[in-house]
């Protein structure tokens, strides 16, 4: 499964621990995504996007909230002047699930229009 085809995907709803990846899934699908790392503690993936001002990042955030809300999967985001960083987890399984990767990937594909 290549980034296009994760982000005509749509989340679903993945409570419990039977819906996190394991770590071969986790690494297959990283390598999908270019830019996105693994946190630290392997329990989301991140990634920080850079701006040319205040205003194209704001527009960002509005962008990945609005995509966000419609596939009712949040990310936590930490912005300044000239970047955003996203992360993705899926509290409801205690890491990761398929839904944090379709989400990046459309993250990707609204950067790519």
């Amino acid at each position: 499964m290549n980034a296009n085809d994760l982000a005509t995907q749509h989340c679903q709803p993945r409570k419990g621990k039977e819906h996190a990846l394991d770590t071969a899934q986790v690494a297959g699908l990283l390598r999908q995504l270019r830019g996105w790392q693994l946190r630290d503690d392997g329990m989301a993936i991140v990634k920080d996007f850079k701006f040319a001002d205040f205003h194209h990042t704001l527009g960002f955030i509005n962008a990945v909230g609005f995509m966000a809300n419609h596939e009712d999967h949040h990310p936590d985001l930490e912005a300044g002047y000239s970047h955003c960083q996203v992360l993705w987890s899926t509290h409801d399984a205690g890491g990761l699930s398929l839904n944090d990767f379709i989400c990046a990937a459309r993250v990707e594909a609204l950067l790519a229009r």
